[in-house]
């Protein structure tokens, strides 16, 4: 083998030439190829466009099943065709309708399947089976056979009870409208504060959707809170229980001991009494009994004997 290097520099460019122009065809007309492209092709009629322009999407029960390919004038109707996927199925009476996609104003072509089997590819959608989002034509055909039909006469005698009506309203009709006034008065001078509001409430959204974890995780540790108090329901039930019991066992055991505290308790405010009325004797007898413990501790507190002496007498004799 020739190595790539060594080969007719001419050659080699000449056959890069062909394979990008042949890369550069296959992506101008993706479309058209079995693969990428796929899809079969369709025809419909439509007395006007309605906005509808190339590349607009096609839909069957608002699923996306193809696009629009081009959109030319016919005579006095307008051409569409459009590819579909081949795996869409409608039948041979099927309708096509121009719809609104978008508020700004952006189309599209639904489908409504009608008829058994399929529709043959290349099959061209007569007017019959065909609706525009609106015809101005036949609107203003509309208004004008409408208006020739209205009795003028009859509505210049609506328009006159009306206005008789509206001069003897009743004072509450006519409060309530004021009341409405007022309120679409206030509502529209409260703009700026119900603006802030909404701000506020964006905020406290966003603030919401930034903690998300964490009140995920709160909520998570109240469960477990939760199972815990569930866990110990038996115990506190318990406790409960035995509480109630002892409140019952101390209410039996006052009432039961009722006859014997009374003359206890009696005595107990005499002997109360007496020690009022010698507090001051208590005093001075705890006062004096403080040296007689010091002197008592010191001669006990050698061993097991104690300390004396006598004064004043003479000394013992001495035995030889």
């Amino acid at each position: 083998m020739i190595p790539f290097r060594e080969r007719n520099p001419v050659l080699v460019g000449a056959v890069s030439i062909v394979v990008l122009a042949g890369l550069l065809l296959m992506a101008m007309r993706a479309n058209d190829l079995p693969v990428i492209g796929g899809g079969d092709t369709y025809y419909a009629s439509f007395k006007e466009s309605g906005g509808l322009k190339a590349n607009d999407e096609v839909r069957i029960a608002g699923v996306r099943v193809g696009k629009v390919d081009a959109v030319e004038l016919e005579g006095d109707s307008v051409r569409v065709s459009f590819k579909v996927d081949e795996s869409a199925e409608f039948g041979p009476e099927t309708k096509a309708h121009i719809k609104v996609k978008t508020l700004l104003g952006s189309m599209f072509l639904a489908l409504e399947p009608l008829g058994s089997g399929q529709l043959e590819e290349g099959t061209t959608i007569p007017l019959e089976r065909t609706t525009s989002p609106f015809d101005v034509v036949a609107a203003f055909e509309g208004l004008a056979e409408t208006s020739a039909q209205i009795d003028t006469d009859q509505l210049a005698d609506a328009l006159t009870t009306l206005s008789d009506l509206t001069r003897n309203t009743p004072d509450e009709f006519r409060a309530a409208l004021s009341g409405v006034s007022r309120l679409s008065a206030n509502v529209a001078a409260r703009d700026a504060q119900i603006n802030t509001l909404l701000q506020n409430l964006e905020r406290v959204a966003g603030v919401l959707d930034e903690r998300d974890e964490d009140i995920i995780a709160l909520m998570e540790d109240s469960r477990v809170l939760f199972d815990a108090l569930v866990t110990r329901r038996q115990a506190i039930h318990n406790l409960l229980v035995s509480t109630s019991k002892l409140s019952k066992e101390l209410t039996l055991l006052v009432r039961q001991s009722r006859a014997d505290l009374k003359p206890a308790l009696r005595h107990l405010e005499s002997v109360v009494a007496v020690l009022n009325k010698n507090e001051d004797n208590l005093d001075n007898g705890l006062r004096l009994l403080a040296p007689f413990y010091r002197v008592f501790a010191s001669t006990l507190g050698t061993g097991p004997w104690f300390d004396t002496y006598i004064q004043n007498m003479p000394p013992a004799p001495e035995v030889g």
